[in-house]
């Protein structure tokens, strides 16, 4: 309680914004420590660090550097770290990157910039295609907060859906005609629409919940104990559905695969 008035007093008295405790200024040498240990431009020498707001040249000598490590996907292709993308932003991005960083533009450049220049590119296409698609997109989510589903996972599954994975095989393997195609890619795409939806629900909630308990932990400060148990149970039921559901859509998106395989003509 008496945390709770003086932190108050402080807001009204305009030392203690309403966001949380003001981070303590650096000092000048603190300042400079901090400067001497950033990143150094490799053409001039100039600081240069993940911290400015160019994150591609120098500001100094515009020389183009090296990819920053600490990047996620999401923030190379300035979207929120979501489930829910605006793919025409996402695309409109991409391509403003890729006039920024394609080797095409570095042909006259130095062989060190035509290298962070492929590195750049190469980066962006595959942001680009991993945040595009519902399914990529959900598994780097996960990724991200250290969940991973490998490739050929035994991730136990519950026997009807396995079963109506086997009837839908059976079927593409019997398809002859253009309709049964169609029909067949119906229920696949239907079936794909949603698991898409129900991940996306998945993750908000997911998202709402460590909002949640990280805005309490800032507020009570570190001296108050963790989230309880049964909030941070809450959190990986979160995480489990959506890595349950995520596991679903990759079984559906191995049969779209045969799908399209069973339409090129031998």
């Amino acid at each position: 309680m008496w945390r709770g008035r003086v932190g108050a007093l402080l807001r009204v008295w305009g030392f203690w914004p309403t966001g949380g405790p003001r981070r303590r200024l650096l000092s000048c040498d603190a300042a400079s420590q901090a400067e001497s240990n950033s990143p150094h431009c490799w053409n001039c020498g100039g600081p240069w660090g993940p911290g400015r707001e160019d994150r591609f040249f120098c500001p100094q000598c515009r020389a183009l550097q090296a990819p920053d490590p600490t990047r996620d996907y999401f923030s190379l292709m300035d979207c929120n770290r979501s489930f829910r993308v605006d793919t025409a932003k996402l695309q409109h991005r991409y391509q403003q990157l890729q006039r920024l960083v394609h080797p095409d533009f570095f042909s006259q450049r130095s062989q060190t910039e035509k290298d962070f220049s492929e590195k750049h590119s190469t980066l962006v296409n595959d942001a680009y295609k991993t945040l595009l698609a519902p399914l990529s997109r959900g598994l780097y989510l996960l990724k991200l907060h250290g969940i991973e589903i490998p490739e050929r996972t035994d991730y136990e599954m519950d026997r009807q859906f396995l079963m109506e994975i086997m009837e839908i095989n059976e079927k593409l393997a019997e398809a002859e005609s253009e309709a049964a195609m169609k029909e067949i890619e119906s229920i696949v795409k239907a079936k794909q629409k949603e698991f898409t939806d129900n991940v996306s629900s998945a993750f908000e909630q997911e998202t709402g919940s460590c909002l949640v308990t990280q805005a309490g932990l800032q507020f009570l400060g570190s001296s108050h104990p963790p989230a309880s148990a049964s909030q941070s149970a809450g959190i990986a039921d979160d995480f489990e559905e959506a890595k349950e559901i995520l596991t679903k859509m990759r079984y559906f998106s191995n049969i779209e695969e045969k799908i399209k395989l069973k339409k090129i003509p031998l």
